[in-house]
């Protein structure tokens, strides 16, 4: 098995081993113990996934697979797409500030990177799509010290699960996965728990600060389909505005999410470039 080429890319400490489909044409696939191997922390390259980029698929000018750290494929990842963004233009098949499509497991994403300073850093604009709620879900999680959620079910290529209120970060440590792994959700659910913030000095606009337990990875620094979820939640509970950006805050740093009045969402936030490497 000969080496195989890779780019490490992160978005707001959510982060990827991105690596060219092509150059897995003569090697094993990538099957649970390898992906799980490469994104070892400990023994490995270390990584909450690897990004597939593949050619072009009609109006898209790539492709995007996402590979989860637990070797589970979900069928979108903002912060990823943002990277995998940030590496076409970085190898010169897309344009800075020029818009291009790459294809999903959830549909076509149109993207667009803006930079001030190089292309080590930058922001990347992304039409995340027509959100689409799925109603409002009633579980008990929580074992010996079981805690009742109303949570909302809402669809942003991946399924997501958001809970409004004031919970403590230990206790999203302690019923994140019951909530992620529930039997009202058989597929699994990414699940976020969100308050809404009031506006400050610092702050002039109400936001949102999330932290998102994400099935197959765990709790995260960031979550982009998350953050999309949040705020299409919040714009259809009536708690923040239709058509104006909401900043919604994460572990890692913000992102800029607009929802329109039909659900179409905008995200927009930073990826960066970290190292490239070889592995086996």
């Amino acid at each position: 098995m000969r080496e195989l080429a890779f780019e490490k890319y992160e978005g707001l400490g959510n982060d990827f081993l991105v690596v060219l489909a092509d150059t897995l044409a003569d090697q094993p696939p990538l099957s649970l113990d390898r992906v799980r191997a490469w994104c070892d922390r400990r023994r490995g390259v270390g990584g909450d996934g690897i990004l597939v980029v593949g050619g072009a698929e009609g109006e898209a000018i790539a492709s995007m697979k996402v590979h989860n750290a637990d070797g589970s494929v979900p069928e979108m990842c903002g912060n990823g797409l943002r990277c995998v963004g940030l590496s076409l233009v970085r190898r010169g098949i897309a344009r800075l500030d020029e818009p291009f499509v790459v294809a999903t497991g959830a549909g076509p994403r149109r993207c667009r990177v803006s930079s001030a300073s190089g292309l080590d850093e930058v922001s990347v604009e992304i039409d995340m799509g027509r959100a689409r709620s799925n109603g409002v879900v009633e579980v008990t999680v929580g074992g010996r010290k079981p805690r009742w959620l109303e949570l909302h079910a809402v669809s942003t290529g991946n399924p997501h699960a958001v809970y409004f209120g004031d919970l403590p970060e230990e206790e999203v440590d302690r019923i994140g996965a019951d909530v992620s792994n529930h039997e009202v959700f058989p597929g699994g659910v990414n699940a976020g728990f969100a308050r809404i913030t009031e506006a400050t000095a610092d702050r002039p606009k109400r936001g949102i600060d999330l932290i998102v337990w994400e099935r197959g990875v765990g709790k995260t620094l960031a979550c982009g389909t998350g953050a999309c979820a949040a705020a299409f939640a919040a714009c259809t509970r009536g708690d923040l505005p239709f058509g104006e950006e909401i900043a919604v805050r994460l572990p890692g740093g913000e992102l800029a999410i607009t929802v329109a009045p039909d659900g179409q969402v905008q995200m927009r936030g930073p990826a960066r470039f970290v190292f490239r490497g070889e592995a086996t």
